[in-house]
């Protein structure tokens, strides 16, 4: 196989699971057993090009929610799911994503502080892929039951938000987690019964969240040899790929999600999980 063609499939690859509650960094971690050990420049620019394609969807709630936050009264928006906000809402919205965002921020550099590292062992991510498969069926089960007992509810509360900062350190922690899944089934038992609400609300607190990984992960990299010898053909066929399947991917859930739960992603995420435990030899 050659080196563009394994950079188009781990662009691809990313820009399927970034948003999708299947783990980015478990399949990335696992698909670089076969397609060959990528730096970390590379592996944070696909996922830059992942966070430019929500951004894009995002750009008119996003807008509206910028302008607010700073006091001025914008018009009415509508965000992708067609929910209208007014500015006080929208100004509201902003600043439970922003304490979100500095709860993961402040615990996120207590793990690097901690010297933590991501395991790129199969058997940890695998059995995060089950436990997290099982999780979200019994989550979903929950979430539906309080649901019928509260009725429909789309507002993010504060409590809501700050378990949200906090889902996204304990996925980012543990490979095979997934972000998305941590906060959107946190959102969902914590008050949000709305599915498409709490999606939503997962995947914009994630551009904030990404986007600093990412300039911190540059930073930290940037003047040393592993940037100067970078492939960047690849890393552009990488970059674009991710851009491309992750926009397709997040407008298909957005879509999805309007009449359908997560149980099929729970359920692959069970399947591929005891896949890898059945056919991975124990310690490669």
């Amino acid at each position: 196989m050659t080196d563009l063609l394994a950079a188009l499939l781990l662009g691809i690859i990313e820009g399927i699971t970034e948003f999708l509650p299947i783990s980015s960094t478990g399949h990335l971690l696992l698909a670089e057993r076969w397609l060959g050990h990528r730096s970390d420049l590379f592996n944070i620019a696909i996922q830059a090009g992942a966070i430019g394609a929500v951004v894009l969807i995002y750009r008119k709630r996003l807008w509206g929610m910028l302008v607010a936050f700073f006091g001025y009264d914008a018009p009415s928006e509508y965000d992708p799911l067609g929910i209208s906000a007014t500015p006080a809402q929208s100004r509201d919205y902003a600043f439970k994503l922003a304490a979100a965002f500095g709860v993961t921020a402040a615990l996120g550099l207590l793990v690097k502080a901690l010297g933590w590292e991501l395991s790129a062992e199969v058997a940890p991510i695998a059995w995060a892929l089950v436990l997290g498969g099982i999780w979200m069926i019994a989550a979903e089960h929950f979430a539906a039951k309080r649901a019928a007992t509260l009725g429909e509810r789309a507002a993010i509360t504060w409590t809501v938000a700050i378990l949200v900062g906090i889902a996204q350190v304990v996925a980012g922690v543990f490979p095979g987690t997934s972000r998305s899944a941590a906060t959107i089934f946190v959102a969902l038992l914590a008050g949000t019964t709305n599915r498409a609400a709490a999606t939503e609300f997962a995947f914009l607190v994630g551009i904030p969240t990404m986007f600093a990984a990412t300039a911190y992960e540059l930073f930290d990299i940037h003047g040393t040899p592993e940037a100067a010898h970078e492939d960047w053909a690849a890393l552009a066929v990488a970059f674009l790929a991710s851009a491309v399947t992750a926009f397709v991917a997040v407008k298909w859930l957005l879509h999805y999600i309007q009449s359908h739960r997560f149980t099929a992603f729970a359920v692959y995420r069970f399947v591929l999980g005891a896949a890898l435990l059945l056919l991975v030899p124990a310690g490669d």
